[in-house]
């Protein structure tokens, strides 16, 4: 499986981006799909997934309310969409795969930059 991530940029405070992670390969089987960020000098930090099939989703506090992750089966991609973006949200943004439950992170796609300015 493979992940390309696109859609990060520079965005002001209070405006939105969204980011796609396109998947190509065997993705019928797998589990989850999500994304994890790393802003500098910090630790990589989960943000949100979407379970392949059913559609369940899971984000972390921090984005609650202001990011939505989606999925599109058809075109093997992952969304997510970014509204009110903070100074705070300025980060690398890598998306992931599960290949199965409990397995995290089995595959994973280059970085997207995310900037949002005060």
């Amino acid at each position: 499986v493979q992940l390309q991530a696109s859609g990060g940029g520079l965005v002001q405070a209070g405006g939105s981006l969204r980011l796609s992670c396109a998947a190509s390969g065997r993705t019928s089987n797998l589990y989850a799909i999500g994304w994890v960020r790393q802003a500098p000098g910090k630790e990589r930090e989960f943000v949100a997934r979407i379970n392949w099939s059913g559609g369940a989703t899971y984000y972390t506090d921090s984005v609650k309310g202001r990011f939505t992750v989606s999925r599109d089966n058809a075109e093997n991609t992952v969304y997510l969409q970014m509204n009110n973006l903070d100074p705070d949200d300025t980060a690398v943004y890598y998306c992931y795969a599960d290949q199965t439950y409990g397995q995290v992170g089995s595959y994973w796609g280059q970085g997207t930059l995310v900037t949002v300015s005060s």
